[in-house]
């Protein structure tokens, strides 16, 4: 029987706080970008890169992230994370040129590529003991990651607004100092021997990297450029590397026998796809708030602030009961087509638009299909790994995730910046830049819904039960070792 911890809730706490800030952490710079692109002579196309440096170091190290929380112990991963985060948030807020911006970005995204792996079997440990526990528990902790990615809008838009830009990184630094004083809270897991996949580390985010480099970088010099071809070709062939060493070495990074687990691929899908579809929402949502209807950075965070409450009510009241009645298939298939109308709804902005008649209901539609389809994700990927194993299954969900976020917000990017949406000061032009972007993340949504409702396994939600027996590994399976 695990032992039972008192403080398990108040650990909880600390996780939650722990993936919320991390997440945050993608999308605070949001309202910012357009001070910070005065201030540190970013491009209209290379503003992107502010994000997609922390989504890359993010998304390409989860796995390391994971392996290590198995092998050296999740807390002292955990610790170790929050201080490689405030370290890149230092960087990030006294940068003075592009570069270094980004470069502490990057940093920050090790350390958040630490942290949700470790978090995540931390939380496994202290609520293994029963089920009903351990869904309520995760359903917590999984609101806490779109609340924290649209809380940041708003928070953003306070700081931006009242203070200055680099408000928004100074903020991790007493918040992550607080949280690592109250680590004492929780459990010492007990590392594991084994040996770290360097080199499938380093051809994963190398592959996933290039691919995102590729894509910004093709509107610029084209599509069928001899460098775009080759960088894309890169991209796949370290991926492709990446595959080959996990079949090869004895203690791989992602043993690929992890597959085995039902709906782990499915699940996995929908979580690229919903990544694919959300992010770039947010992203264009702020440059037309501002860009187009000349919102300031406060007003812009504030008039996506019924999207925050709308997530936090729906996803910690209403979706793990509806998970526990229906199961996650049909609320992930159903979520991501209510996603998919909301984004065909702000498909339809005008340059003379409004808030109230162009924005918030498509992004109240949007947020619902969001509130519905993430937490049943994220647990469908990982009700059928061993508990061992919980912070490779971590790593791989959250990697999907925002593989799929850095991916579809390069490619939406390009489309929209070869409809018009890098004419600063044309409001008509980047509108239609703007309008293509949301249509096409639309189409990925509708497509995630379809393929979820038609490829994955229909069974009652272990996500809200626990584990059932027959989803584990059988003994001797090679699944994390």
């Amino acid at each position: 029987m695990p032992t039972v911890s008192p403080k398990r809730w108040w650990a909880l706490a600390v996780l939650a706080t722990a993936q919320f800030m991390v997440i945050m952490d993608t999308s605070i710079i949001g309202v910012a970008l357009p001070e910070m692109q005065k201030d540190l002579g970013f491009s209209q196309g290379g503003l992107q890169w502010v994000f997609n440096a922390y989504v890359i170091a993010f998304g390409g190290l989860l796995l390391l992230g994971g392996r290590l929380s198995d092998l050296l112990g999740a807390r002292r991963v955990f610790i170790a994370g929050w201080t490689v985060l405030i370290g890149g948030s230092i960087v990030a807020a006294a940068a003075q040129t592009a570069w270094v911006e980004v470069v502490g970005r990057a940093v920050q995204g090790v350390g958040g590529a630490l942290i949700a792996p470790a978090a995540m079997t931390l939380l496994m440990t202290l609520f293994a003991h029963d089920p009903r526990e351990l869904g309520k528990a995760m359903a917590l902790y999984g609101a806490a990651a779109p609340a924290g990615g649209t809380a940041g809008v708003s928070l953003g838009g306070v700081f931006t607004e009242w203070l200055s830009w680099p408000w928004v990184f100074i903020i991790y630094v007493p918040i992550g100092v607080t949280t690592l004083a109250a680590t004492g809270l929780l459990p010492a897991v007990a590392p594991r021997r084994g040996a770290i996949d360097v080199l499938g580390a380093i051809a994963v985010t190398a592959g996933l990297a290039l691919a995102v480099f590729a894509v910004v970088r093709a509107p610029e010099i084209g599509w069928g450029s001899a460098r775009t071809v080759l960088e894309l070709l890169g991209a796949a062939t370290s991926l492709a590397l990446f595959l080959v060493i996990q079949r090869t070495v004895r203690q791989p990074l992602m043993p690929l026998g992890i597959w085995r687990v039902p709906r782990l691929g499915s699940a996995n899908l929908a979580m690229t796809l919903l990544g694919a579809a959300w992010i770039p929402m947010w992203y264009f949502l702020n440059l037309y708030l501002q860009q187009v209807l000349g919102y300031g950075a406060f007003a812009s965070g504030a008039a996506l602030l019924p999207m925050t409450v709308l997530l936090m009510v729906f996803m910690t009241a209403i979706t793990a009961r509806l998970l526990a009645r229906f199961g996650a298939k049909p609320l992930i298939g159903g979520g991501l087509l209510v996603l998919a109308l909301g984004l065909v709804w702000l498909s339809a902005v005008d340059p003379s638009g409004s808030f109230v008649v162009d924005v918030l209901p498509a992004s109240l539609v949007a947020a619902l299909g969001m509130s519905l389809a993430y937490i049943p994700a994220m647990m469908a990927a990982m009700s059928g790994a061993p508990q061992e194993h919980a912070g490779l299954a971590s790593g791989i969900v959250n990697t999907t995730y925002q593989t799929g976020s850095a991916l579809g917000l390069a490619a939406l990017t390009a489309l929209a910046t070869s409809q018009g949406a890098g004419r600063l000061g044309d409001l008509p032009a980047l509108t239609d830049g703007f309008s293509a972007a949301f249509t096409a993340a639309a189409v990925i949504a509708a497509v995630g819904g379809l393929v979820t409702l038609l490829a994955m396994r229909t069974e009652k939600s272990a996500a809200a039960t626990g584990p059932e027996p027959s989803e584990r590994a059988e003994p001797g399976e090679q699944v994390g070792v």
